[in-house]
Order: C-alpha cells, then sequence, then structure tokens
C-alpha cells in the first residue's frame, strides 16, 4: 500500500492510518505525517525526549524535524504525540508545529495519542474531544481491512523481522560456496582482472535468478542464497545488483529474505539493498533498521553511512528521479 494511495475522512482515520505508514505501532513518539493535495506523501517517527528535557534541547531538535519535513514535496502536516499516562508528549509537538509554521507549513492536527483513544492538544471542547478521549477501534479496523495486512506491534518487532536466522543448510550451503569461488579462483588465468570478470559475470547470474525467482513470486534454495550472499561480498556484484534494486515490494522482500539467511559477516551489503529498497517504497523505517545491520557488519562501508545520511535528513525517494544538472 502506497502512501498516496491513502485517503483519511476524519482523525480517527489519521490515528488508524499511522502504523501502516510507519510499518509498525509506535509508542513514546513523536510521529509527523506529510499531505500534498489531501494523498498522505511522509512519514517519519521519532523519540519523545524524557520529560525533563530542557526547552533549549526540545527546541533544536524541533528545528532539525523542522527542517527535514520542508524537504519533503507536501503542503500541509499533522502532529502526533505517542504517549503513556506519565509524559503528554506536548513540548516537542508544540515546539515542531512552531518551528513548521515559521517554514511556512501549516499544521493541520495536533493529536495525541495513548492506548486505543485519541485527543487534539488544541482543543478545549470537550464535546469534541472529551477528558476520556475518543476511540479509533472502528476506524483501525477499516483501515487494516484495506490495507490487507498486519503490521508490527513495536519496532523492536520491527528489528526481529530482520534479524539472523540461524539454519544448518545455510551454514553448509555457504561454506559450498567459499569453496566454489575458491575453485573459480584456482582455475582462473592469473592476475587480478580475470578474476574479478568471472566474479561479476557469476554475480550477475545470481543477481539475475534472484530478481526473476522473487518477481514471480518464487525464492531461493540454501545453494542459491548462499552463492548469491558470498559474490555480493564483491564491490562489482553489490554495484550491479544495486543499480538493478527499485521501488518493489517483491524486491524488498528478496533482500530481507537474504539478509536474514546470510551469514553475519556476509550481511553488510544484502542489508544495504534491503535498505534501498524499502527507501524506494517509502518504507522508511524498515530502511533505518536495515541500515543498522549494515553498519553492524560492516561499520566502514560508504553505501551504508550514505544511505544513513539519506534517511537522517529525510530525502525523499523522489530525489532519484529529479532532473540532474548537465
Amino acid at each position: 500500500m502506497s502512501l498516496s494511495d491513502l485517503r483519511v475522512a476524519s482523525p480517527a482515520h489519521l490515528v488508524a492510518v499511522v502504523p501502516y505508514l510507519l510499518g509498525f505501532h509506535p509508542r513514546d513518539s513523536l510521529v509527523v505525517v506529510g499531505r500534498r493535495e489531501h494523498a498522505l506523501m511522509f512519514a517519519a517517527r521519532r523519540d519523545l525526549p524524557p520529560a525533563d528535557t530542557p526547552f533549549a534541547e526540545v527546541a533544536e531538535a524541533a528545528q532539525h524535524i523542522a527542517a527535514v519535513v520542508a524537504r519533503q514535496a507536501i503542503d500541509a502536516v499533522i502532529l502526533f504525540g505517542y504517549t503513556d499516562e506519565r509524559s503528554s508528549g506536548a513540548a516537542l509537538v508544540a515546539a515542531v508545529g512552531d518551528a513548521l509554521l515559521d517554514l511556512g507549513i501549516p499544521v493541520r492536527e495536533q493529536l495525541r495519542v495513548a492506548d486505543d483513544r485519541f485527543w487534539c492538544y488544541l482543543c478545549t471542547d470537550e464535546g469534541c474531544c472529551p477528558p476520556a478521549g475518543r476511540p479509533f477501534d472502528a476506524e483501525a479496523a477499516e483501515i487494516r481491512q484495506t490495507a490487507g495486512f498486519s503490521v508490527f506491534d513495536s519496532r523492536e518487532a520491527l528489528v526481529a523481522s530482520v534479524a539472523p536466522v540461524e539454519s544448518e543448510g545455510m551454514r553448509v550451503a555457504t561454506a559450498v560456496a567459499d569453496r566454489r569461488l575458491e575453485e573459480m579462483a584456482a582455475r582462473t588465468e592469473a592476475g587480478a582482472g580475470p578474476l574479478l570478470g568471472e566474479i561479476r559475470r557469476a554475480g550477475a547470474r545470481a543477481v539475475g535468478v534472484a530478481l526473476a525467482r522473487y518477481r514471480d513470486g518464487g525464492t531461493l534454495d540454501d545453494d542459491e542464497a548462499a552463492w548469491l550472499s558470498v559474490l555480493l561480498a564483491h564491490d562489482s556484484v553489490g554495484e550491479y545488483a544495486l543499480n538493478r534494486a527499485d521501488a518493489a515490494g517483491w524486491q524488498v522482500a528478496l533482500w530481507s529474505d537474504l539478509l536474514r539467511r546470510a551469514r553475519p559477516e556476509l550481511a553488510a551489503m544484502p542489508a544495504v539493498l534491503l535498505a534501498f529498497t524499502a527507501w524506494r517504497t517509502g518504507q522508511g523505517a524498515l530502511a533505518a533498521v536495515a541500515v543498522d545491520r549494515a553498519l553492524d557488519a560492516d561499520p566502514s562501508l560508504g553505501i551504508a553511512h550514505l544511505l544513513d545520511d539519506v534517511l537522517t535528513d529525510g530525502i525523499p525517494p523522489s530525489a532519484l528521479d529529479r532532473p540532474r544538472a548537465a
């Protein structure tokens, strides 16, 4: 489901749809949703600061958030504070609202959400916003049916969804793939050039098989997944795969699957490919989790740091479609 495909008819619908924009149910969070011509185009989340955070720090955070939002192609925003009973989240929500208004970006709603109820931060009419809050369970059921899928219960659950899965079959298959690469090196003409060419050709074939298989709704067996994970550790193959990464849900499924199955020291490039395809499809939270996996596997990987900067700065996927200067 694309953000731009969703239409909401009430504040309750807005609250109900947020988890589907993020991929999980937020807690103790500020969520910013951007609209353009009534379509939902952008969603971002950050932790709420502790209640005793100095105002200057809250204001600084708000300025950064507003600057990120301003880079998006939107004409209005809705702010949400996901809180518990101990904290209202009002300080950061208000500061971000003020910072956005200073940049000329209208704030249509400022809503607080706790458990299964919501309130408007600025409304004092108990007929509109009763002290006990307003339920949105009916709207949540409607959005869930429209989306056709469930979302993770928390960000921690989202992280767990791309955690390594130990498999004896993959362990054995990866050892076989290592030997296969060694044999390729042994029979290749002396010199680095011919071997790199062989690796790139093998990588192109393996990437092509994977793309075709997942596009058709299939998966890779252990031998195929292990061989691809070993080849992706080589720069030319990683670059080849990245050049073919696109905004397609089946590509997200492919690289998510390979990331979970790959041996930990081979996880960096599958994680980068997952991060890139998730970002392209508007799944920013999944992209951020994948970048973390990439940097855990290889802290020096330049493309992972670049994607981290892209996500931190809130650069939208549409930036890839903008014409470049000659």
